[in-house]
């Protein structure tokens, strides 16, 4: 009873609250650098970076108290010996790593899966500071994860940003309009094109054009979707969202 007394000890208190304020500044870090990217309409955007951030400051400051290690009963192995943790905890950041790899998917130009990913890390980075014995600040880690996956995505959603969309268009190769019409109409309704590509299909004699539209803010797609079905010249088209 004394050594599950010792996890939550006055000393082990104080060092938990001690973490979590760094935790607290790390969040606050990652998100400011992860709102420049979602305000550029980027994949990886505050959740991201607010997770990454948080996970890599929660591996890196229990390491700053080993004597606190399993409720103080860690200090004997904390450095160079056979029970170092940190040689576990080296090889789970790594396994980890492929893990996360794996739920990033490309679907054309987009990228999903990033802040998946990234809770991954924060999800193992967690059960290691638990690992430790560190489980009040652990339990506040996992809530403030819970906390940007769920509520801060309305907040992103809301604060000023890019949105970014992909357009596809089909023309008969002789009827193809020119780039300059292409951005005058996308112009129009808000957009305007910051990459391209396109394609002839000699076997059908089509023109394809890819375009990847930016807008400030929200932008209504819906009238830029009537208009290009009034263009008799086009043989199809299709509009997705996309994220860099």
């Amino acid at each position: 009873m004394d050594v599950l007394l010792s996890y939550w000890s006055h000393a082990e208190l104080v060092t938990n609250g001690l973490i979590f304020l760094h935790l607290l500044g790390a969040l606050a870090v990652g998100m400011l650098m992860g709102y420049e990217r979602s305000y550029h309409g980027r994949a990886a955007g505050m959740r991201t970076y607010g997770l990454v951030c948080l996970a890599a400051t929660v591996l890196t400051v229990v390491n700053a108290y080993p004597g606190m290690w399993f409720g103080g009963h860690g200090s004997q192995g904390a450095v160079g010996g056979a029970g170092d943790p940190t040689r576990v905890i080296q090889g789970i950041v790594t396994g980890i790593g492929f893990l996360g790899a794996g739920v990033i998917m490309r679907e054309g130009m987009s990228i999903r899966g990033l802040s998946t990913a990234a809770s991954i890390w924060a999800t193992a980075a967690i059960g290691i500071t638990i690992g430790l014995g560190f489980y009040a600040v652990a339990i506040a880690a996992a809530v403030v994860c819970v906390a940007i996956m769920t509520m801060f995505r309305q907040l992103e959603a809301r604060l000023p940003h890019q949105t970014v969309i992909r357009l596809s268009l089909v023309f008969p190769r002789d009827k193809a309009p020119s780039t300059d019409d292409l951005r005058a109409q996308v112009k129009a309704h808000g957009f305007e094109v910051i990459d391209w590509s396109f394609h002839l299909r000699n076997d059908s004699n089509q023109f394809e054009c890819q375009l990847m539209l930016q807008a400030n803010g929200l932008q209504d797609p819906m009238r830029l979707i009537a208009d290009l079905s009034k263009v008799e010249s086009l043989l199809e088209f299709s509009l997705s969202p996309s994220r860099l």
